[in-house]
């Protein structure tokens, strides 16, 4: 029995590989989604921290300046939240981008396994035929050979 040798086999390689890329390239971007997330929840903490001081301050004291600086806090945390959203809206399209990307390349590694396969079968189809040719050939020689040795 001859060895099968898939001559689209460096193309399968590739495939392969790049495949391999996208999922690196998903993982960054699903990680970098997640540090976003992550930063806006920090800032959500501290905006609520500034709020709880803004409330103690009320009940405590009133200084008129811990309280225009703890609303201008508040403020700024406002805006930077609004700005980290944008940012997480940014991280999720990303995503997007690469799943896409990752799943055309799972697709197209798919693709070139199942013309490997589809070839390995017109090999096998190939070496099956072959294979019983020489039988033919052998059983007509012996069968031959019977005769000649008959007469």
């Amino acid at each position: 029995m001859s060895k099968f040798i898939y001559r689209m086999q460096n193309i399968l390689n590739i495939k392969a590989k790049l495949e391999e890329q996208a999922k690196m390239d998903y993982g960054l971007a699903r990680a970098r989604l997640t540090e976003e997330e992550e930063k806006l929840e920090y800032l959500a903490k501290r905006k609520s921290a500034y709020e709880d001081v803004a409330r103690n301050s009320l009940v405590n004291s009133l200084s008129v300046r811990r309280m225009r600086e703890n609303k201008e806090a508040i403020l700024r945390m406002d805006e930077f939240m609004k700005r980290q959203r944008e940012e997480i809206r940014k991280a999720e399209k990303k995503v997007e981008i690469e799943r896409q990307k990752l799943q055309a390349a799972v697709q197209e590694r798919k693709i070139q396994e199942k013309l490997r396969e589809n070839a390995f079968e017109a090999f096998m189809e190939e070496e099956k035929a072959q294979e019983s040719r020489e039988i033919d050939e052998l059983t007509s020689y012996t069968y031959g050979q019977k005769r000649l040795e008959g007469e």
